[in-house]
């Protein structure tokens, strides 16, 4: 059985470990409304997730053009949340209207 001192000693270096904190990345949002991604560009690190939110009343995707990524279909209401796990540059679409693109900058 642990002291309660070495459980709070493994606790604490787990807390400040780079991993841990490299693992659990930030929460960001694109909210797509007027049929348009908001933001058009998003910068983010490795490890964030980054949460589609569809305020519009036609069913959209967010498909990245190298096939990294696909909410697939979000009605009104839905959303979906993506993981960037590498560095890059990730232009996306809509798969229902090509004429909506954005792009995710991850670094």
């Amino acid at each position: 059985m642990l002291s309660k001192r070495v459980f709070i000693a493994a606790v604490g270096a787990l807390a400040l470990s780079p991993t841990a904190v490299l693992a659990a990345g930030h929460a960001k949002e694109v909210r797509i409304a007027g049929f348009a991604f908001g933001p058009a560009e998003l910068t983010v690190s490795v490890g964030d997730t980054i949460t589609f939110l569809n305020g519009d009343g036609a069913p959209h995707t967010a498909t990245a053009v190298d096939g990294s990524f696909d909410t697939g279909r979000l009605n009104s209401g839905d959303s979906a949340t993506v993981t960037i796990t590498s560095d890059g540059r990730f232009e996306y679409f809509c798969n229902f209207h090509r004429s909506m693109t954005g792009v995710i900058i991850a670094e």
